[in-house]
């Protein structure tokens, strides 16, 4: 059962910058793939930003080029750098982890426990 552990977030000013922080349990020759999400109350939960296992990143238009996904395989961990921050970057961001290792069926999907940003103007 693989685990992930989020951290990072916090209350910011407009135009300041936060660093958020996802950890995977498990075995490191596995494959991971992450995805960041968003999400605030009463609204569909939001893609972010993603990172395949060869480094290719995607981002959603509202945040690209102030938001940088980057990833450590070894140790199992994806991170987003978030700068220029707005307020209507404000919500709970979760990552989301896509794990497949060599005796798997097919890839099986881990949430972490999301994070709270805020930012106020």
């Amino acid at each position: 059962q693989v685990q992930v552990v989020e951290s990072g977030g916090g209350s910011v000013q407009a135009g300041g910058s936060l660093r958020l922080s996802c950890t995977a349990s498990g075995d490191t020759s596995c494959n991971y793939d992450w995805y960041w999400y968003r999400q605030v109350p009463g609204k569909e939960r939001e893609f972010v930003s993603y990172i395949d296992s060869d480094d290719i990143t995607t981002y959603a238009d509202s945040v690209k080029g102030r938001f940088t996904i980057s990833r450590d395989s070894a140790k199992n961990q994806v991170y987003l750098q978030m700068n220029s921050l707005k307020p209507e970057d404000t919500a709970v961001f979760y990552c989301k982890t896509d794990v497949l290792c060599r005796d798997y069926d097919r890839e099986y999907s881990y949430w972490g426990q999301g994070t709270q940003v805020t930012v106020s103007s």
